[in-house]
């Protein structure tokens, strides 16, 4: 039906997919209609409005640009809840390198921004945590609020 040639293309193609798909499975990422530095700041004042307390603000392109570098603009938020975080580094302490959370917002080629952040059912699953844990589960939601309030137009 295929020729050796189209069916090698597809093989490849369904390989190319299935290996991006599996570098983004863990991920959620959502599109924001502000800038970098906008989305940010609207994303900052969820968390404490939330309740959370903001760690640090890490600004990627400025340490870049003190490299002599260039990267398109680059933020991650470090944020956590110890009510939440705590009782999971109880169940295994590991878990503390992923903790606080971290979202990052990026800028595209396209000057399309980005807001980001790893699922934590897949933190979960790296801990060895069920996906069904109260704090999970409760992360997973504070997660999506905060970032749906940080892209809301």
């Amino acid at each position: 039906m295929f020729g050796r040639v189209t069916q090698a293309i597809l093989l490849i193609g369904a390989i190319g997919t299935s290996t991006a798909a599996t570098a983004t499975d863990e991920w959620q990422v959502k599109t924001s209609p502000y800038s970098v530095d906008e989305t940010v700041t609207r994303l900052t004042a969820a968390i404490e409005s939330a309740g959370a307390k903001v760690a640090a603000v890490i600004d990627h392109t400025d340490a870049a640009a003190g490299a002599d570098l260039d990267l398109a603009p680059t933020t991650v938020v470090i944020f956590g809840n110890p009510a939440l975080g705590t009782p999971l580094m109880q169940e295994n302490q590991r878990m503390g390198l992923d903790l606080p959370l971290r979202i990052l917002v990026w800028q595209e080629d396209d000057d399309t921004t980005r807001v980001g952040y790893v699922e934590p059912d897949a933190l979960a699953s790296r801990y060895d945590i069920a996906e069904d844990n109260k704090s999970i589960v409760m992360i997973e939601g504070a997660l999506r609020k905060l970032t749906d309030a940080a892209i809301a137009e």
